[in-house]
């Protein structure tokens, strides 16, 4: 009896140390458990901050902003603990003096906005981008953007345009059948046009030359017309020259249209805004400008203008060299990232760019902003009468190409602003700028 006794005291205490060490290591288990809920826990929720510089601060620039701060508090919903700090600054400012000083100093904002060509290359060369290509390549999609060139330097894309542009001229089609207007077809055809809008008591081209880089759109396009895109390469070379005689004359072909009263009167004391406004009062017949106003151009305050406003590729010039059915057209702004972001900040980056760079971001800016997708989109329904009119302008041109201000180093675009400047306040003539030009080229080109 003793003995069943202890055979059975025996059981009962191996069962009773076998379930001790089974409870000890449930415990263990959901101590472990817990452990990783924990550091689960605490990765998810990991004080992550991010800065975004942002150019929208304008009155028209309210719904490509709200598109922004939708994404921004999409991916700040999707990953507690990561801050975006928005700062909203004018383009001019951000791209000609704060961007670049942070540059310099190696502390450029984590996301901001950034044009693609001369800029980014100067900025690639300082090992300031973070190189993108992995992270586009993770999401799948790469292959999806219209087109990736200004943001490419030695086959790593540093930078994601977040809309496309052409620019172009945009015509009151109500003065057009009014003064029996057909749109032109040569530069000749154009004077002719002009001056019946003159002798009509109105001006043909709303111009704000305030700003430098307005008067380089009309400008550019003039230019290319006479020399073709290629030549603006070969400045960087040496190949070709702003003295050439084919240079010179598409500074003479701008000035003919200053020198016969063809821009608004006291242009130079105006601000960008003006000229929209100018054009939309019905004060001018035209206006040469990116498609990014078709926004404007489509809002209540074209008021009778409303639906009444066309778009057309400005027209050939006899005898110049350039493609004459062309059209400036590109993908040249976007956003860029700071190369010196940390693995965290990466990956909310990467969630940021997924949600920002995807079809139905893109369909909203191309409806909500009139702003031409910088992606390939599978339905292009519900799309406004002008963007439809100014994809189909697109559409049908011979080629396009970048504005010249991504191909010429940034110093000497900015001195081409100054002369275009004095052309329009009659201070200088086309061949002292296009020597002042070429002197600019040779400084930069020296500094390579």
């Amino acid at each position: 009896m003793k003995k069943g006794l202890t055979v059975a005291a025996v059981m009962l205490m191996s069962a009773s140390l076998m379930l001790s060490a089974c409870e000890s290591e449930n415990d263990n288990n959901a101590s472990t458990n817990s452990s990783n809920i924990t550091s689960d826990r605490t990765k998810t929720v990991k004080d992550v901050k991010l800065s975004l510089r942002h150019t929208q601060i304008k009155e028209t620039s309210k719904v490509r902003l709200g598109i922004f701060q939708d994404v921004v508090a999409k991916t700040e919903a999707e990953n507690p603990g990561l801050k975006i700090s928005m700062e909203g600054i004018d383009e001019v400012v951000n791209r000609d003096q704060k961007l670049k000083a942070e540059m310099a100093a190696g502390n450029p904002p984590d996301i901001f906005e950034v044009f693609g060509g001369a800029d980014l290359n100067l900025y690639v060369k300082a090992g300031r981008m973070l190189d993108l290509t992995p992270i586009i390549e993770e999401l799948g999609i790469k292959d999806k953007f219209a087109s990736l060139d200004e943001f490419t330097i030695d086959g790593k894309v540093y930078g994601l345009p977040f809309g496309g542009y052409s620019e172009g001229v945009f015509y009151n089609k109500k003065m057009f059948t009014e003064l029996g207007l057909q749109i032109p077809k040569t530069f000749d055809e154009l004077i002719t046009l002009a001056e019946t809008v003159k002798a009509n008591g109105k001006t043909p081209f709303a111009l704000a030359a305030k700003d430098a880089w307005v008067n380089g759109m009309l400008w550019n396009t003039i230019m290319e017309r006479h020399v073709g895109i290629a030549s603006f390469d070969k400045l960087l070379t040496g190949e070709a020259k702003w003295t050439d005689p084919d240079f010179v004359a598409g500074f003479a072909d701008y000035a003919k249209l200053v020198d016969r009263d063809y821009f608004t009167r006291g242009a130079l004391g105006l601000a960008y805004a003006d000229q929209g406004r100018q054009f939309l009062k019905g004060e001018t017949a035209m206006v040469f400008t990116g498609s990014w106003d078709a926004n404007r151009f489509t809002s209540d305050e074209a008021g009778d203008l409303k639906g009444n406003i066309g778009y057309f590729s400005f027209p050939s010039i006899a005898g110049g060299k350039g493609d004459q059915t062309s059209i400036n057209a590109s993908y040249s702004n976007g956003f860029g990232f700071s190369a010196n972001l940390d693995a965290d900040q990466q990956a909310a980056v990467k969630q940021f760019i997924k949600n920002f760079f995807n079809e139905e971001i893109q369909k909203r800016t191309l409806l909500e902003d009139k702003v031409l997708p910088s992606m390939k989109l599978s339905d292009m329904s519900g799309v406004d009468p002008l963007i439809s009119e100014v994809l189909g302008v697109m559409t049908n041109a011979s080629s396009s190409w970048k504005a010249f201000d991504a191909i010429v180093q940034p110093s000497v675009g900015a001195d081409i602003g100054v002369g275009l400047q004095e052309l329009i306040g009659k201070v200088k003539s086309p061949e002292a700028v296009a020597y002042a030009a070429q002197t600019s080229q040779d400084k930069a080109n020296a500094q390579k």
